[in-house]
């Protein structure tokens, strides 16, 4: 496999994730007039056209770039977009489309997000954990506003919502090409809402999202709490419902654990059909790897690919980059894979067998109080000082994402509290963490140390 195979395999995962957090232009820019240039020794270098293309990219997503090849796995220590030579502009730009794995389509609504081309029903790796989830997709696909309407997909970070729900988005378009799909997200949302109200276009917004056949929208759990947005997404619904137009959204918990979400709304989604995505097994693990090889024309051995597996259990996304940077390492270095170097490679999101019981709530609790400079038993204690309220939310926080504790474990450890107190203390701290950048750093600090302690016995501590 040549280097820039590897780069452009990177690349087409990197580009699309990007996709939701950038604004049309800059996401358009960054298609048409980039391509992966380098990845040696940690910098990662994107070739653009000119200086003012480098400009404007480096003040606009470079920080974001940064993030995302780190969350493929990679170890980057640096990323410049850089001026390429003249020759590399005179083929087609960088275009996930015309990759290993095409990525992107035409818009299908002005606006909104686009397809992921890989997101399809052919190429998602069914198991045990989403057999009904992907069964019900399935059925909604075939046919919309008939079969489950609306259809709610629930399930942790990177384990295929997105995927499964675009699947559907393009098998109803081999059905019927001339399909309205308009498949965005719930910020994307909540900002074209708070524009069209500023720029007195609330008529225009409203057509836009009510004149269509099927909608799509990722994470609708961030119009909690959102007053206007609950208000006018209530009365999107309702038209598209009555109008008999599909909805399908997904968030990472059910509705009934949205419990600073409009009533009205959370027994809206319970109309139609519920599905969860639980975490795939080993056999499916390996399966979604294979996958993933053969779509990506690459070969690795079985041995490598059950390895991979069975050290990273709980998340497609990490597992798939997981598998695209052992790859990308062996052929940039010419090194054979084999399981020292994916040890090797892969040695800070490797995931051992039993880090999950090692790390208890009890340690967690240990390692936020002495972080915060509070007691432990305090978190515990109906106390409810500003300090001692914020540590033991964040406490709860990390016991959910880190142990996958149910709540109402969690609440039982923190002193008996009730399994609401502990959601309401999860969504508080997962929303603040975008908009307090203090905290968002000492989450950071604590997951990092917790992850030291995950191999270890609870007695060190």
């Amino acid at each position: 496999m040549s280097e820039i195979l590897d780069l452009n395999s990177i690349w087409s995962e990197v580009v699309p994730a990007m996709e939701k957090s950038l604004n049309r232009p800059i996401y358009e820019t960054l298609i048409s007039s980039t391509k992966p240039l380098s990845f040696v020794d940690g910098r990662f270098e994107a070739a653009v056209p000119n200086e003012v293309v480098k400009n404007w990219l480096s003040k606009h997503c470079l920080t974001l770039l940064e993030q995302e090849l780190r969350q493929l796995g990679l170890e980057v220590t640096t990323v410049a977009f850089v001026v390429g030579p003249e020759s590399l502009f005179q083929t087609p730009p960088f275009d996930p489309a015309h990759n290993v794995e095409p990525t992107i389509r035409k818009p299908i609504h002005s606006g909104a997000l686009q397809l992921n081309q890989r997101y399809t029903f052919e190429t998602y790796v069914v198991g045990h954990g989403n057999r009904f989830a992907h069964a019900a997709a399935l059925a909604v696909a075939e046919s919309p506003a008939n079969a489950y309407n609306p259809f709610f997909l629930y399930g942790g970070v990177g384990l295929g919502k997105t995927h499964l729900m675009q699947a559907i988005g393009h098998r109803v378009l081999a059905t019927n090409p001339r399909a309205k799909i308009l498949y965005t997200s719930s910020e994307m949302f909540t900002n074209e809402l708070i524009n069209s109200i500023r720029d007195d276009k609330t008529i225009q917004f409203r057509n836009k999202f009510r004149n269509i056949d099927v909608l799509m929208i990722d994470d609708i759990q961030f119009i909690a709490g959102k007053e206007r947005t609950q208000e006018e997404f209530f009365h999107t619904f309702n038209a598209l419902y009555e109008s008999n137009k599909q909805i399908i959204v997904n968030s990472d918990r059910p509705p009934k654990e949205m419990t600073t979400l409009e009533e009205r709304l959370r027994s809206r989604f319970e109309w139609g059909l519920t599905a969860d995505l639980q975490a795939p097994d080993l056999e499916t693990r390996i399966a979604i790897l294979k996958k993933k090889a053969e779509l990506s024309g690459i070969v690795v051995p079985d041995e490598i690919l059950n390895f991979i597996a069975e050290k990273i259990a709980s998340n497609i996304r990490k597992l798939e980059g997981a598998l695209i940077r052992v790859v990308a390492f062996s052929s940039l270095t010419g090194k054979e894979i084999s399981q020292p170097l994916v040890e090797h490679v892969i040695r800070d999101i490797l995931s051992p067998q039993n880090e999950k019981t090692n790390l208890s709530i009890e340690m967690i609790k240990k390692l936020t109080a002495d972080f915060f400079k509070v007691g432990q038993d305090d978190l515990s204690a109906k106390i409810r000082t500003k300090d001692i309220v914020n540590a033991r939310q964040v406490a709860m926080y990390l016991s959910r994402e880190l142990t996958g504790a149910s709540l109402p474990k969690i609440g039982t450890e923190f002193g008996g509290r009730d399994h609401t107190t502990v959601l309401h203390a999860c969504e508080k701290i997962r929303g603040d963490l975008k908009t307090n950048p203090a905290l968002d750093e000492a989450v950071r600090s604590l997951k990092i140390t917790a992850k030291k302690y995950t191999a270890q016995p609870v007695q060190n501590l």
